[in-house]
């Protein structure tokens, strides 16, 4: 059997482990965030969302994802 390599990184303050060379699309997806309704912050730098699939994710990275919802 196969041992994947894993990271660990924070996303919105939580340390959690994913496969090595995922991108942060696949995060996105993971976790199901609506790409219209966010704002990604990588290492305390906006993220373009037309760059997260080629945005590799590194061990020790912290992702901030804000959801924003409407009200009044």
């Amino acid at each position: 059997m196969v041992k994947k390599n894993k990271i660990k990184i924070k996303l919105n303050g939580k340390i959690i482990s994913i496969d090595k060379g995922r991108n942060l699309e696949f995060l996105i997806n993971k976790f199901k965030f609506p790409l219209n309704k966010i704002a990604i912050e990588k290492n305390n730098l906006i993220v373009q969302k037309k760059k997260i699939d080629k945005i590799i994710l590194k061990a020790n990275d912290k992702i901030e994802i804000v959801h924003f919802i409407g009200g009044g």
